[in-house]
């Protein structure tokens, strides 16, 4: 089927609702039609006996005059019947309308009276308003900044479809604080109730804003926009407002239509303009989402106010107008073009043009629109260029242009997706992908709006939708025909229905001319025209199928009823041919079918279009290339073209365009200069995108050629009456190939002809012409010439007289050239003058100023004896020029011409000359230039003087990149070297090749002419768990050609049992393992590395101490090896110190099993412990309590069994037995109580409780921060948990604070106690009363001797009993026996000796005798002591 384009109503349509036809319109429809069915009715009762009457006239075989006669004058008074009666028709339908219209300009008065009134009230309420605000401003400051917000539209404009002449009223609400501002436009443009009193009212209330439309008409068609604006924020809404006509004036009867008014064509301006292009906007390239403006600043002359010239803006030679996607602007010299929200739609190539009655001035230039980045990585690009066609009352078909996938995975399929106008909800039209770019979307609603997005999908997942469409109504255009004009008296007419003049027409006929539109492989659209009659009732048609042949009919919409004359029918088998039908059905029934189409079978009838044909690229610009291709052999419905290109060696292809162009032909930019690109093309269509076509030729990217332009500066150099020598600068521009030479053209003054000088080019940029007549004036042009052609002559030199030059001054310097232009700094280059005077030249002055200053300033003040300058200091980003004058032994000789204006400012992407080596070892400067042409060439110079291939340099120049190699680099070579591009915008660069720098480069030039193997690590060596040496190095990198040797002791040594040599080249390490390492392997380890060219070698040294250290090492490893075969300690003895302060002897043991025995001994003594270790647990442990000297010895921990033994010795003395004494006393301290008092009759005592106490522990007792030595007066002692210190006999000396320390080797944790007031009177006074109660009790009797227990001696032998007492005074003896006192006698005597010693004789015993008590008494105290004596025979 081919598409239509959108009718007009339907591009003008906005946001239709289903009550396009109002109230109002269907009474009166509804009111002519009553009036005209009972002009009808009455007339068809008439007919029938005229009818008869003239079967009669017409049946019979004869028929009078008179008879005749009588019928024509009956017809003719029938005739003038119905004419009168419908001239009644329409004076009454007139005098009706008349009556309307006066009612309607009634209303429109009393409104326009109304809003006056208002207006007056509005703004008295406003004054008063202000006055109370104006007070109350600072009390609702707060509150505003509490109550602030943006505005927020609540309830949005609806749009409007109504008759010519009626009212429409739109209305909104929004809020938001401060109130917003609302304001109206139309089309953009804003709505000003004083420009048309009455049109227009606008009311404000309570958040509801209206705006009433009075009286609208055809200009009145237009989209309707409401900003609201308040300080936090804006938001908008717009409606559409349709006017159409009931009767009209502007438009014949056979023109009748939808009453959408298209605008007026524009006007040229009558006037005669000159524009020119100031600024223009360039190519641009964006990202979808982003925003760009395109602007031109112009220069219009005459510049008038009221009259301008008209500006267009062009897309892909489309115009473009504004849209709430593009909005443009022009006056005050600019012309602009805005996008707020960039798609791939937009791209193209955009013209400005400027259009008055003196012609059109243009420019043009490429917008590229990228794709956004994608929701999920690796999804395409979102579809483009959304159309929709053939719209109806519920069907309408969607295309659209298929992304560029270069990139992405190709596209499986499209989903479509629709949403109403007015609501945010959107809903997928097709359940599976489409494969094809155009899609019939069923299912509208009559008079509803829609609008459209698609989505592309692949193997990575669902694109970004593309822009939505413009809105298109479900509305019917067959309507249209239906519509008829009827003309009133004068040139009034009216538009009624064809329905109104087919009589009662109950059912529908069938529908005639049933076929299909469009036909593809996955549905079929079929249209038809819709019954003549049709009736005045709503029509609804019905499908039906067949296959060929089968003879069945299958219903198609038997749920859903059509409205519209074309249907796309899905799900037919593929490959079978079917016939369809139609019928036609309103509300008293169904037509018959319609005619049977022909057989019709699904099929794409346009398939994937043929690849292109050959691609060529050629040269455009610095950042651009021209593609043509051949157009494919089968480019039926083409949408265009895509054109890719990469990067030449590569295979990373990038899209050029983003949207499908039209020709065979386009220029891709943003390209590198200096590149190679090669170049694809895509054809595409709906059904898809065709095979690459083959890739072009690999092309650089540069200018293309042309003619250079002209030369410039002319100068003479030198005269001698008959001749003249000339100068002059290189053309700015060479065309892009070099300058073949130059032409010279000479005329004299007042002359017109010129002449030429040479027949053939001269190279050089100087010439002598002869054959000048002396005194004469003469001028002269240059023209040069490439291999594109001769281009420009320049412009006319001054008049130069010839005479001859005799000043003894040199003339003047010529070809001043600028180089190395940075921030603050250039170099300037001339040549010496031609002239130079009566003496040899001796220097130069350089002088430079400002482009706008008038006094020159001299660089320096002595002359410089170089043809080159670096001037420093300079301005950064204004404009100098400069001129040279040359000096000899006469003088100062003129100045050079004046050198043209130079900014000094660094060029972006300035790079700069590096120094290197390459690989052979040889030292270069290198140089890039991607900004080079066919004509450019590299120059190198040394002090600013050109250097060629010669004994000392050589010159290598490959595309962009020439490199200066020095042959035999020496300190001759020092200096400043530089290089310059030509036919480029000044590139340039030096370099300074000082002393340290050759020195580095040098150094390295012999690393590479003499390589060695980089070593990651030396030789170095490593002792394995069982004695084993390992001597290693690692290489940077080994090829698979290394080779190596191990040389021990100036001997090489090969793989064997001894000494195991390998190397992995992958990862560069060489080792040698030695599995005994003895006495004899003294002396030093080599390792040679040979990889071609490259070597390197290390050693290692192992003699005398070095050497020991390994062998012991090795030797400790070797027997701990053969101690871990068996059981062995993990962890040898060690000890610590518990909580309870006591010592823990700890030791771990492995490779334990049942039968191993452990032993704990001290000083070789079994050391019985309560509880046997537990072996399995893997720990041992050994308490000592409370350590002492007792402790001493050496403790052993022994571990047996039949594979073998082990031994842990731990001694405790010493620093180890100091050690705990530190941590015990680190444990006790923490557990140190404060100092308390304890009085004892020698004095007051200070004493500590602890975990545990021994006088090995060191503590320190300060009174008053002084240290107490042991004295008499104070001692120091403590007991098993006790420190105290004894103060004996204390005095007010020994009152102050007292502190006790305890020395742990760390924290020396203190303990102190302030004896002095209230505390020392108290301690003083117990100590008096417990050595006055210890005095005492030191001298009361008592026996410091007492008797034996018992005592038996023989009978008749003398017994002495001796008992020595203690008393003062001396205590007084008396001796009992048997309790009674002993009478002193010969049997019996008592003695005392030494005051203290009382002994009792008893003469010769006899048998029987009893026990014998002794008393001492002193003082009142009583010591009894006994004794008992046994007598035996």
């Amino acid at each position: 089927m081919s598409l239509t384009a959108v009718p007009f109503y339907q591009r003008r349509h906005k946001h239709y609702d289903q009550a396009y036809r109002n109230v109002q319109t269907r009474y009166l429809l509804d009111e002519y039609a009553v009036k005209k069915r009972t002009t009808t009715q009455s007339s068809a009762q008439k007919s029938p006996s005229q009818r008869a009457s003239s079967q009669a006239s017409f049946g019979g075989t004869t028929t009078c005059s008179i008879c005749a006669k009588r019928v024509s004058t009956e017809l003719e008074e029938e005739e003038q019947d119905k004419k009168r009666r419908f001239e009644s028709v329409v004076a009454a339908y007139g005098e009706a309308k008349r009556q309307r219209f006066l009612r309607e300009l009634a209303d429109a008065e009393e409104s326009v009276h109304l809003a006056r009134v208002q207006a007056q009230d509005k703004l008295d309420r406003y004054a008063i308003q202000q006055m109370v605000e104006d007070k109350l401003a600072g009390e609702r400051h707060s509150y505003v900044e509490r109550m602030r917000r943006a505005p927020e539209i609540l309830v949005r404009l609806r749009s409007h479809t109504v008759w010519e002449r009626m009212s429409v009223k739109l209305c909104f609400t929004v809020q938001g604080f401060p109130t917003p501002v609302v304001q109206w436009y139309k089309n953009g443009s804003l709505i000003c109730q004083a420009g048309e009193p009455g049109k227009y009212r606008i009311e404000s209330k309570y958040g509801v804003h209206t705006l009433e439309i009075n009286r609208a008409n055809f200009d009145d068609t237009a989209t309707y926009t409401a900003v609201a604006t308040n300080g936090y924020g804006q938001v908008s809404t717009n409606a559409a407002v349709v006017v159409r006509r009931f009767h009209g004036d502007e438009e014949p009867f056979h023109s009748v239509g939808l009453p959408i008014g298209l605008p007026p064509s524009s006007v040229i301006p009558y006037m005669h303009f000159d524009v020119q292009f100031l600024e223009k906007f360039g190519v641009t390239f964006r990202r979808e989402g982003e925003t760009v403006t395109l602007k031109c600043t112009l220069l219009v002359t005459p510049e008038l106010k009221r009259v301008q010239p008209r500006a267009e803006w062009y897309r892909d030679d489309v115009l473009v107008k504004e849209s709430k996607w593009t909005k443009m602007f022009f006056g005050e010299g600019q012309a602009s073009l805005s996008f707020s929200h960039l798609n791939k739609d937009d791209e193209g190539l955009y013209t400005l043009r400027i259009v008055s009655r003196g012609g059109v001035s243009e420019h043009s230039a490429f917008l590229f629109v990228r794709d956004a980045d994608p929701l999920v990585t690796g999804a395409p690009g979102a579809p483009m260029d959304l159309q929709c066609h053939d719209a109806n009352r519920d069907y309408v078909i969607v295309t659209w242009k298929p992304p560029n996938t270069t990139m992405e995975s190709p596209v499986i399929g499209y989903f479509i997706d629709r949403c109403e106008v007015g609501t945010d909800n959107w809903v997928q039209c097709n359940d599976a992908p489409v494969k094809i770019c155009k899609y019939p979307v069923t299912g509208l609603f009559e008079g509803r709006s829609y609008i459209f997005r698609v989505r592309a999908v692949n193997s990575a997942g669902i694109s970004r939708p593309s822009r939505v469409s413009e809105a298109v109504a479900a509305l019917d255009p067959v309507d249209l025909r239906r519509l008829q004009a009827v003309h009133l008296e004068g040139d009034k007419e009216i538009v009624i229905y064809q329905d109104d003049l087919e009589g009662d027409v109950q059912i529908p006929g069938p529908p005639t001319n049933v076929h299909a539109s469009e036909i593809s492989r996955t549905y079929v659209v079929l249209s038809w025209d819709p019954p003549a009659p049709r009736g005045k009732e709503p029509l609804m048609y019905f499908i039906e199928k067949s296959v060929v042949g089968s003879g069945s009919w299958q219903r198609v919409n038997a749920q859903t009823a059509v409205r519209s004359p074309r249907y796309a029918v899905f799900d037919l088998a593929e490959g079978k041919p079917y016939v369809f039908r139609v019928l036609s059905a309103n509300k008293h029934g169904m037509s018959d079918p319609s005619e049977i189409t022909a057989p019709i079978q699904a099929q794409d009838t346009i398939a994937v279009p043929s690849a292109p044909g050959r691609v060529l690229a050629s040269r455009n610009t610095k950042t651009s290339v021209v593609v043509q291709w051949d157009r494919p052999k089968h480019e039926e419905d083409l949408l265009g073209y895509y054109v890719d290109c990469c990067v030449a060696g590569t295979n990373a292809w990038e899209p050029c365009n983003h949207k499908p162009i039209r020709y065979n032909r386009f220029v891709v930019h943003g390209l590198t200069t200096g590149e190679q690109y090669v170049f694809r093309v895509k054809a595409v269509n709906a059904v898809g995108t065709s095979e690459s076509s083959q890739e072009s030729d690999a092309i650089k990217v540069q200018a293309a050629l042309t003619v250079p332009s002209h030369p410039y500066g002319v100068t003479l150099l030198n005269c001698d009456g008959h001749s003249m020598t000339l100068g002059w600068k290189v053309p700015r521009f060479s065309g892009g190939a070099a300058i073949l030479g130059y032409y010279i053209d000479k005329r004299e003054a007042h002359h017109k002809n010129w002449h030429e000088v040479n027949a053939s080019p001269v190279k050089e940029r100087i010439l002598t012409v002869d054959g000048l007549t002396e005194g004469s004036l003469y001028e002269f042009k240059i023209a040069a010439i490439n291999l594109a052609g001769i281009g420009q002559p320049s412009d006319p030199s001054e008049l130069f007289k010839c005479e001859a030059w005799t000043m003894p001054e040199p003339g003047p310097a010529y070809d001043l050239t600028f180089c190395e232009v940075r921030d603050t700094s250039l170099v300037l280059l001339w040549k010496a003058p031609v002239y130079s005077g009566s003496s040899p030249i001796s220097g130069y002055f350089v002088d430079y100023k400002e482009e706008d200053s008038g006094e020159w300033s001299t660089v320096s003040e002595a002359a410089t004896p170089n043809r080159y300058l670096k001037v420093c200091d300079l301005h950064q980003g204004r404009t100098y020029v400069f001129r040279v004058r040359a000096v000899n032994a006469s003088g100062v000789g003129r100045p050079s011409d004046t050198s043209e204006p130079v900014l000094v400012e660094a060029r972006p992407g300035t790079k700069e000359i590096s120094a290197g080596v390459d690989e052979e070892g040889n030292i270069y400067l290198s140089f890039d230039c991607q900004e080079m042409t066919d004509a450019s060439q590299f120059t190198w110079c040394k002090a600013y003087e050109e250097v060629g291939d010669d004994k000392k340099f050589r010159i290598e120049t490959v595309g962009d990149h020439s490199k200066l190699y020095f042959k035999n680099p020496d300190k001759e070579d020092l200096g400043t070297y530089s290089v310059s591009v030509s036919d480029t915008d000044g590139v340039s660069s030096s370099f300074v090749l000082d002393a340290e720098e050759l020195e580095r480069l040098m150094a390295l030039s012999n690393e590479i002419k003499n390589p060695t193997i980089p070593l990651k690590s030396e030789l170095a060596y490593e002792i394995f768990d069982k004695g084993q040496v390992r001597f290693w190095l690692q290489a940077e990198h080994l090829s698979p050609d290394a080779s190596y040797r191990f040389i021990i002791n100036d001997r090489e040594v090969s793989d064997s049992e001894k000494h195991r040599i390998k190397c992995d080249k992958a990862t560069g390490i060489i080792e040698m393992v030695m599995d005994r390492f003895t006495i004899e392997n003294e002396g030093t380890y080599t390792v040679q590395i040979h990889d071609g060219k490259a070597k390197n070698q290390s050693s290692l040294v192992l003699i005398g101490d070095a050497f020991k250290a390994v062998l012991d090492e090795a030797e400790f490893q070797r027997k701990e090896f053969l101690r871990k075969q068996g059981p062995h300690f993990a962890e040898y003895l060690h000890w610590d110190v518990t909580e309870e302060c006591e010592v823990r002897l700890v030791c771990k043991v492995a490779n334990t099993k049942k039968e191993t025995v452990f032993k704990w001994l001290k000083d070789d003594v079994l050391y019985e412990t309560e509880t046997p270790p537990d072996l399995e647990k893997g720990v041992c442990q050994l308490l000592i309590p409370k350590l002492s000297k007792k402790d001493l010895g050496e403790y052993k921990a022994t571990l047996k069994d039949e594979r073998g033994q082990d031994v842990s010795v731990l001694e405790i003395a010493g620093k180890v037995y100091e050690d705990m004494i530190l941590a015990m006393s680190r444990v006790c301290g923490a557990s140190a109580s404060p100092l308390k008092v304890l009085c004892t009759p020698e004095g007051i005592r200070l004493q500590c409780f602890m975990k545990y106490f021994t006088e090995e522990m060191k503590v320190n007792w300060y009174h008053k921060d002084a240290k107490i030595a042991s004295s008499e007066h104070m001692r120091a002692g403590g007991t098993a948990d006790t420190a105290w210190l004894q103060i004996c006999e204390p005095t007010e000396k020994d009152k102050g604070k007292y502190t006790f320390e305890i020395c742990d080797g760390k924290d020396n944790p203190q303990r102190s106690l302030d004896l002095s007031g209230q505390a020392f009177d108290e301690a003083f006074a117990e100590f008096q009363q417990l050595k006055a109660a210890a005095f005492a009790e030191k001298n009361r009797g008592k026996v410091m001797g007492g008797l034996p227990d018992v005592v038996t001696i023989m009978e008749g032998k003398t017994l002495n009993l001796t008992c020595t007492v203690f008393g003062n005074p001396d205590p007084e003896v008396v001796w009992f026996k048997n309790d009674k006192d002993i009478e002193l006698s010969e049997h019996f005597s008592v003695k005392v000796e030494q005051a203290n010693t009382t002994r009792a004789v008893l003469g010769p015993a006899q048998s029987g005798e009893k026990p014998e008590t002794s008393f001492s008494r002193t003082r009142g105290d009583i010591v009894i002591t006994y004794c008992i004596i046994s007598c035996r025979k």
